[in-house]
């Protein structure tokens, strides 16, 4: 039962406050801020879209890469690893090791001061998010400078694998690839 001050109850009081149409001003105004900020999410996926894709093209990473062009695709032997934006604006990461295949997006990109491109790109089949480093060198190769998963973890560090020591490979651009 609703508390009765003045012989009027909380509804009656809140209609004179607040005018007789409160529920329904009330489904309006969170219907127009519902739409409001679906709007803003969707303008802001696609401003980061286009500033991720201005990103990886500026630095020059379109294209396929492998260490030695003229294999073919092997896991022991060297992936074919291929950035590509699609028609959407995703930017893709596509790796082909002969036997296995995968495609990955690109979630965020970066360059620092020293121009070395940072990526995080999510693997759904591994169920996680990766973070590494690529330096473009004077040669026109890549090499992969740093990798590491959320927690921190790295398989490379400082352009060595971490459970060899060996530097990275240098990757080259194969093919026609821009």
């Amino acid at each position: 039962m609703a508390a009765q001050v003045d012989g009027r109850d909380d509804d009656d009081r809140l209609k004179s406050r607040f005018g007789a149409g409160l529920p329904e001003n009330m489904t309006f105004c969170l219907g127009r801020l519902a739409t409001a900020a679906l709007l803003w999410a969707a303008l802001t996926a696609a401003t980061n879209a286009e500033a991720l894709s201005a990103t990886v093209i500026k630095w020059g990473l379109l294209g396929s890469w492998a260490i030695d062009c003229s294999l073919r695709p092997d896991h022991d032997k060297g992936a074919l690893l291929t950035y590509e934006i699609k028609p959407d604006g995703r930017v893709m990461y596509r790796r082909n090791f002969g036997d296995a295949r995968d495609e990955n997006e690109v979630v965020a990109a970066s360059t620092d001061a020293d121009g070395m491109l940072n990526i995080m790109v999510f693997f759904p089949s591994l169920h996680q998010t990766r973070e590494f480093g690529l330096k473009l060198l004077k040669d026109g190769t890549l090499r992969a400078i740093y990798n590491r998963n959320q927690r921190g973890d790295y398989s490379i560090k400082d352009g060595k694998f971490v459970r060899t020591g060996q530097p990275t490979p240098a990757q080259s651009r194969c093919g026609n690839s821009t």
